[in-house]
């Protein structure tokens, strides 16, 4: 048992400075003051002291086995390492692969997905690749979402991009009917996570469809939106007629990831200031993909790799720089990840809920610990690391 004391709570709504008893794992009570034994030999009681408490994040767009690939066989990107997942404030993510559904394969992303979660933390997973049609384990993309628990959806699915398929807008309808239709069968999300890349009619082709089809929005998540000006202006459109839209927070180093948590952070909120409800943001990382960058005739001439640890810093900037409230800021790292994912217990602070919790400074959101499943796997002095991490 765990029991954390004196918690100022965001659940993402803000609950009051509160007592957590954790049991089994779940959040198993909530109250303004829990006495129990302290003689329990199970029992770990911390002080929380005042600082916050916020749902642990969920990443809904990571290379788990690794992105990349685009210069060649050496520049295939590495499986990410768990703590990297850990110390960027992360208890759940939804692995997919890129660019690449050649050489990396369904299986291998499940696998990895497997062993994220012996580890400690919450993986789920896309089924397909860039390409159409999508590559399945099954051979069937509904029988791959209905039968193999981890996954959840399809994607990145590319459009408006040169090394996407170039598919057609109903080739893309009947991958989104289909994902849909699996998701209603299997009590799952049935999203679609569409890849858009720098061309043109990217979310254009995705509007038509939900003006044309009986399909809803809540099925088609469109991320890179941020990727220009252009791009996200006709996001936010999309987003005001009821569309979801995911920004990335993909930086290579330090000194990118301070200007690009930034950039993202003023994105939210000139979405939020343009109309667009906050419940229709969310935001991921594309940790371990490629962040490529090609000349005019579409030649690479550098790759650098996406980092996580730009996510938590683009909330910090959010609620610090940008005075969004914490509340608003953290839900499109949080509960409205869940909500669209139908990811049940995740998200939210609350009775039953799996106990995937931050606990973060109250001035400055400096994340000091981390639990995932009612375990902590980072404080001041260690965080968890894989079987193979030094």
């Amino acid at each position: 048992m765990l029991l954390l004391k004196n918690a100022n709570i965001y659940g993402p709504e803000y609950m009051g400075e509160k007592d957590i008893l954790i049991e089994n794992n779940i959040v198993s009570t909530i109250s303004e003051k829990i006495n129990i034994s302290t003689n329990l030999s199970n029992l770990n009681i911390i002080d929380v002291d005042g600082d916050y408490v916020f749902p642990g994040f969920i990443d809904n767009h990571v290379h788990i086995t690794g992105g990349g690939g685009e210069g060649g066989f050496s520049t295939r990107v590495p499986p990410i390492e768990i703590s990297h997942i850990i110390n960027s404030g992360i208890t759940t993510v939804i692995g997919l692969l890129g660019t690449d559904g050649v050489s990396r394969s369904i299986e291998d992303l499940l696998a990895k997905a497997k062993a994220l979660e012996e580890e400690g933390l919450t993986c789920f997973a896309l089924t397909g690749s860039y390409g159409v049609p999508p590559v399945t384990l099954t051979g069937s993309l509904i029988k791959d979402i209905v039968f193999l628990d981890n996954i959840i959806g399809t994607g990145e699915i590319a459009i408006a991009d040169h090394r996407s398929s170039q598919p057609t807008i109903n080739q893309i309808k009947k991958i989104i009917a289909e994902t849909r239709r699996a998701g209603m069968l299997s009590n799952k999300g049935g999203v679609v996570n569409f890849h858009i890349g720098k061309g043109k009619n990217g979310i254009n082709m995705l509007n038509k469809i939900v003006e044309e089809t009986e399909i809803p929005p809540s099925n088609i998540l469109p991320t890179h939106v941020n990727r220009n000006n252009e791009i996200f202006n006709e996001a936010i459109e999309y987003a005001k007629s009821g569309g979801y839209i995911d920004l990335t927070a993909a930086s290579a180093d330090n000194k990118s990831r301070d200007k690009k948590s930034r950039e993202v952070a003023g994105k939210i909120k000139k979405a939020i200031d343009n109309g667009v409800n906050p419940l229709n943001i969310t935001i991921s990382s594309d940790a371990r993909g490629s962040l490529p960058r090609f000349d005019d005739n579409k030649e690479l001439i550098e790759l650098k790799a996406a980092k996580m640890d730009c996510l938590y810093e683009a909330f910090k900037k959010a609620v610090l720089e940008f005075e969004i409230p914490v509340n608003k800021a953290l839900k499109p790292f949080t509960s409205n990840v869940s909500d669209i994912y139908k990811l049940k217990k995740k998200g939210q602070i609350k009775l039953e809920n799996d106990a995937d919790l931050l606990i973060a400074d109250m001035d400055s959101l400096k994340i000091k610990k981390v639990i995932a499943k009612g375990v902590i796997v980072k404080d001041s002095n260690r965080v968890v690391k894989g079987v193979f991490e030094e």
